[in-house]
């Protein structure tokens, strides 16, 4: 019989996946009814509910993402709910379109139940995305409604 993996475990597996682009792999990760908030998107979907969504969510990402993204500084933190932590890291990116590299700081609440993620409220720096990939331009347009 497995053992079901911490909170601290599943968000492990997660960024590690994510570091190693392996996206197809990471829905596994989710309840069939997780919902995930993505509170500093500033155009795309804020709220993403289901496995099923999530999967198609990584599917995109997988085949539309310029950057490659390495996370360094991992802190997780527990709290006094034993479902809970709060997870404090960098991402290193390169971006292969435009070819920077530069640094994004990111904060992830993850509610883990049964080894599974049923609840992320993730803080991203999508800004700092959108402008070392020189697309402000197509952001300000989006969010005029153009």
């Amino acid at each position: 019989m497995s053992e079901t993996l911490s909170p601290r475990e599943v968000f492990q597996k997660l960024i590690g996946g994510i570091t190693a682009g392996r996206f197809a792999e990471l829905p596994e990760l989710y309840a069939e009814d997780a919902v995930v908030e993505t509170v500093f998107e500033p155009v795309g979907p804020r709220r993403i509910e289901g496995r099923a969504a999530l999967e198609e969510r990584f599917a995109l990402v997988s085949v539309s993402t310029p950057v490659q993204l390495t996370a360094t500084n991992v802190l997780i933190r527990t709290t006094d709910d034993p479902e809970v932590i709060v997870a404090e890291w960098d991402y290193q990116v390169h971006h292969r379109v435009t070819g920077r590299d530069f640094e994004v700081a990111n904060i992830q609440v993850l509610r883990v139940r049964d080894g599974l993620i049923v609840n992320s409220r993730d803080f991203h720096d999508h800004l700092a995305l959108v402008v070392a990939g020189d697309n402000l331009p197509q952001l300000v347009a989006a969010l005029d409604g153009k």
